[in-house]
């Protein structure tokens, strides 16, 4: 992402102003990461990473400042010589005259905002990571089910946006049909959101293309959700056996992360849509902690071992009977 982009989405709202190095906005940023130089401005600079912005905040400034003329222009030609896409100053701090020289000369855009460190850093982190996400497109249909992002995945024509339609039409909420574009927001949060092209659209064969935001409003719709479940359907298949209680957990990779998972078969006369807002619901108290199919188990498992020690002391009464008439210590 080049600079240019930076400042044209975030001028106004983190007041970033370009001081210097207006021939630089081309200059790429190529990770999300934000660095601050450190001892880079004593000449120290095998630690600055390529590609990362890099932040001035009121130690490196005071440091700057504490220097003499000659001190200073070393100190900033150190630092632009490391070539770093931009370089911000924070608390909107008087820039020494050295520093912007430099990175004039080097094409490096100089940058100044009202801000503290801390919060540019986390506003920068946060926007940089969204846009420089690695992003994948995956056939399939997301919808916001009771505030759970659930992926149905299928093959065609198997029911995934009729399911879908049935949901927005029961007060649901519809991402994404046919493409859904996913992108990993570190470390482990999976986000998906609709094709840009094909937004708000859905097929549905007999009717056509129809927009649900155009016939259901914007309450049907949602721009982006989390994804926290996958459902894959499958036709009903009589020699495949499937899990009848659901403690086999079950996930589905997406751009290197673990997403649970169950598969439901489908044929005439099950109600999927029930079966998707009942795994929706099961999926909440799962992240709750309560798991019904667990619990259910652990039930059985203690009552059959109750069952077993009571077994265990049937067959050792004939035995302590026996002995007891042999010793002759019953009337």
């Amino acid at each position: 992402m080049e600079v240019a982009t930076l400042l044209q989405a975030l001028s106004v709202e983190l007041g970033l102003e370009l001081v210097a190095g207006k021939n630089g906005l081309d200059r790429r940023i190529t990770a999300p990461g934000i660095q601050k130089p450190g001892l880079a401005l004593a000449g120290f600079t095998s630690m600055v990473r390529p590609g990362l912005i890099q932040i001035l905040g009121k130690t490196e400034v005071d440091y700057l400042w504490s220097l003499g003329p000659d001190g200073r222009r070393t100190a900033c030609r150190s630092l632009t010589g490391c070539s770093p896409p931009a370089i911000i100053v924070t608390r909107s701090m008087d820039i020494p005259e050295q520093l912007i020289q430099a990175a004039g000369d080097a094409r490096i855009p100089l940058i100044r905002t009202g801000l503290r460190s801390s919060l540019l850093v986390e506003s920068l982190h946060k926007f940089l990571s969204n846009r420089m996400a690695q992003v994948r497109s995956i056939h399939g249909v997301l919808v916001d089910v009771f505030g759970v992002g659930i992926l149905l995945i299928g093959k065609s024509g198997i029911g995934k946006s009729e399911s879908a339609l049935e949901l927005v039409m029961r007060g649901h909420r519809l991402v994404a049909d046919d493409v859904v574009d996913v992108n990993l927001t570190p470390p482990s949060t999976i986000i998906g959101a609709g094709n840009e092209l094909i937004r708000h659209n859905m097929e549905i064969r007999g009717l056509g293309i129809i927009n649900i935001k155009d016939l259901f409003g914007v309450a049907a719709i949602r721009e982006t959700k989390k994804i926290q479940l996958v459902i894959h359907i499958e036709e009903w298949d009589n020699t495949k056996t499937y899990d009848r209680l659901g403690i086999v957990t079950q996930t589905h990779d997406i751009l290197g992360v673990s997403v649970p998972r169950i598969d439901i078969p489908v044929r005439p006369g099950r109600s999927l849509t029930s079966i998707i807002e009942v795994a929706a619901r099961n999926q909440i108290l799962k992240l709750m902690g309560h798991h019904s199919a667990l619990e259910f188990q652990h039930k059985i498992d203690a009552s059959m071992d109750q069952n077993a020690r009571k077994e265990r002391q049937l067959e050792q009464l004939p035995h302590a009977l026996h002995g007891k008439i042999i010793e002759g210590d019953m009337d």
